[in-house]
């Protein structure tokens, strides 16, 4: 497992890198092909090509599926390799990506063959489907995950586990994002200031009122990311616009959340102000993975491990397949920490523990 993971890392896919992408995505589908799956690249031309790797069971014509959803794509830029060397140190594997979610992709391939291997093969059809900008969004892939999980009984996600202790993730905030633009007047700061508006000091007074609707303990936030307006020290800036992050916990949230947004009107006098955006990933709401963490509970038991729940404030796949009705647990991949940072690292001896959870559940749900 930590040979074919090295393997993993060491091909670089940058999600707005096409070219590497769609590389390493051959590369797994032709893991997929050697376990006698059937395979698809599902072209797109500007994002890569997403995998759907389908293991059909001999013999029957069962329409009964489950969805097994990951992501090919990292946030880390080509090149972080050579800072970033995939290694193994102190019983962790180190390296861009190897905890979200590479990990997951190697947990699904021995799951297989840890079935395969003692001829208890699952009586449904299993979808793989691996694509290629989870994180950057999930806009060229959204469409074909809603059309897989419509077909399915239920629906596994291999995103990192939350936390050392490995535990799944039964619920996730809703993600969105606002962009509010302010417009104002230009004018010269020293001669004649009064005949401008300041899109800057609109912006900075709208930012101070939605910094206000943070709710933490009902799991709101709303954070201005990125700022950005003027052009000189000595120009009243006509114009300035902030990137806001937007969370909630539950759908009724997020649908107040936006409306407030859109009620927005100009401080100052003269301006004007436009807003963007909203929320593009729904919440996932325990309700929808409740069933589906007992059964995973009952079979880490069997397997001698206690399996706890969490949750996170991340967006993934899974709350697409959630937010349409379909039973759907998070957080089955890799356990280990760091994601995101220099520091991303997985426990080696938990991954061949993640692929026989796995395995439990596909030949038991």
């Amino acid at each position: 497992m930590t040979r074919l993971l090295g393997q993993f890392v060491r091909a670089e896919s940058p999600s707005f890198d096409k070219a590497a992408v769609d590389q390493f995505g051959r590369i797994v589908a032709s893991e997929w092909k050697k376990r006698g799956a059937t395979v698809t690249l599902l072209r797109q031309r500007e994002r890569g090509d997403h995998v759907r790797a389908e293991w059909r069971p001999r013999g029957t014509r069962t329409t009964a599926q489950i969805l097994v959803l990951g992501h090919l794509d990292t946030v880390y830029n080509a090149g972080t390799i050579a800072q970033m060397p995939f290694r193994l140190s102190r019983g962790r594997a180190w390296g861009p990506g190897a905890f979200d979610m590479k990990g997951g992709l190697v947990i699904a391939l021995y799951a297989m063959d840890a079935l395969a291997a003692v001829g208890c093969l699952p009586e449904k059809r299993i979808v793989f489907l691996w694509t290629s900008d989870e994180e950057i969004g999930s806009e060229s892939s959204r469409a074909t995950i809603e059309r897989e999980a419509k077909r399915s009984d239920s629906v596994l996600v291999l995103e990192p586990a939350a936390g050392l202790e490995g535990r799944v993730k039964t619920g996730r905030k809703g993600v969105g994002e606002i962009e509010m633009i302010a417009t104002g007047r230009a004018a010269h700061a020293g001669l004649n200031p009064e005949d401008g508006i300041n899109a800057i000091e609109e912006i900075a007074l709208q930012i101070a009122r939605i910094s206000r609707w943070n709710q933490p303990r009902r799991g709101i936030t709303v954070n201005a990311g990125v700022i950005e307006g003027g052009t000189r020290t000595n120009v009243i800036p006509e114009r300035a616009q902030v990137l806001v992050d937007l969370r909630a916990a539950r759908v009724e949230d997020m649908r107040v959340l936006e409306r407030k947004f859109r009620a927005l009107r100009p401080i100052l006098p003269g301006a004007k102000l436009e807003i963007r955006g909203g929320f593009n990933r729904p919440p996932m709401e325990r309700k929808m993975s409740v069933a589906l963490y007992a059964k995973a509970r009952a079979l880490s038991k069997e397997m001698g491990i206690t399996l706890g729940e969490a949750f996170v404030g991340g967006g993934s796949d899974g709350n697409f397949t959630a937010a349409l009705g379909v039973p759907t647990l998070d957080g089955l991949g890799a356990v280990g920490e760091g994601a995101h940072s220099p520091r991303e690292n997985i426990v080696i001896r938990a991954l061949p523990e993640r692929a026989a959870l796995l395995a439990g559940l596909l030949t038991t749900l």
